[in-house]
């Protein structure tokens, strides 16, 4: 599995779970034209480019260009990794008929297609080095559970107190938050900040 320093940004869950096959790294994705509303996952974008760097590897049809044109005109550029497909043209599996361009999107590349589109854009590849262990040690699942941020009947409440004390986007999820949470923060800052909000009496 390749381990990448970069945040991707893919179109969607299927596109996501393809390429989470392959890669070691936080993968993003926009939803589709969603993105073009949704300010909050806008600045997470921002804030993923400037602590580690994104790839931008979205569907080789009219559509996907589209919504890379849109992050190209909205995150600094300096700050991008452009990663492309080729034109393949079939259908997904899971699909009943090809899409309205006939094109493969991300999620029906082969590994070696994958692997070679963001080499070639310039991943940073981390040899044996997860992209967490930068920031040393990880926030766990288990820190999740003592901290009453998963297992506890408020425990939704708590996760949406410490994404908004983040300026995080509410709608992630306990492990869209962890995995933000690794590659934006380690894990003394995020200790600091449950310790801050159980002194504010959120958490408790």
């Amino acid at each position: 599995m390749l381990k990448i320093r970069e945040a991707i940004v893919v179109e969607g869950r299927y596109d996501k779970n393809t390429l989470s096959q392959l890669v070691d790294a936080l993968i993003i994705p926009t939803d589709g034209f969603a993105i073009f509303k949704d300010r909050e996952k806008t600045e997470l974008l921002r804030r993923l480019a400037q602590s580690r760097g994104l790839i931008l590897l979205t569907d080789s049809d009219g559509a996907g260009f589209v919504i890379r044109n849109h992050l190209k005109g909205v995150l600094p550029p300096e700050q991008l990794k452009q990663a492309y497909i080729p034109d393949c043209y079939g259908k997904e599996r899971r699909k009943r008929k090809p899409g309205k361009e006939g094109k493969l999107g991300v999620e029906g590349m082969s590994p070696q297609v994958l692997e070679a589109a963001l080499r070639q854009a310039g991943a940073t590849v981390l040899d044996g080095v997860s992209p967490e262990a930068e920031h040393g040690r990880s926030v766990t699942k288990a820190d999740f559970f003592r901290d009453g941020l998963t297992g506890a009947l408020d425990s939704g409440r708590r996760r949406d107190a410490l994404k908004k004390k983040l300026g995080l986007p509410q709608r992630l999820t306990a492990n869209g938050l962890l995995a933000v949470l690794n590659q934006l923060y380690d894990y003394d800052t995020y200790q600091e900040m449950v310790e801050e909000l159980e002194q504010e009496s959120v958490l408790k």
